[in-house]
C-alpha cells in the first residue's frame, strides 16, 4: 500500500494502473485507506473516437492547422469578444 500525499502523486499512482495492475490501494492522511480497481483501459479513445467520427477528425485538424497558421484567440481575446447577450435564447 501507498500512502499519498498531495494529489499529484494520487495521479501518478492512477497513471501506473494498467490491466496487469488493476487493483491498488493508497492510504490518504486524514482520510483513511483507498481500494480502486480499474475496470476498463481505452488509451487510445480519442484516436478511436476521431477514427469513427470523420467532422471530429475535421475539426480536430482544422483547429491544428490554424493554430500551426498563428490564427488563434488568447483566452482573454476571447472572452472580450463575447457578451451576455451571445447566450440568451
Amino acid at each position: 500500500m501507498e500512502k499519498v500525499l498531495t494529489e499529484f502523486e494520487l495521479f501518478d499512482h492512477i497513471g501506473r494502473m494498467s490491466r496487469t495492475n488493476s487493483v491498488s490501494q493508497v492510504f490518504i492522511p486524514g482520510k483513511g485507506t483507498f481500494t480502486m480497481l480499474l475496470q476498463e483501459e481505452d488509451p487510445l479513445s480519442l484516436n478511436v473516437e476521431t477514427a469513427l467520427d470523420p467532422r471530429l477528425h475535421e475539426m480536430i485538424q482544422d483547429s491544428r492547422d490554424d493554430y500551426k497558421s498563428g490564427n488563434v484567440l488568447t483566452t482573454k481575446q476571447f472572452l472580450q469578444s463575447i457578451s451576455p447577450a451571445d447566450f440568451k435564447k
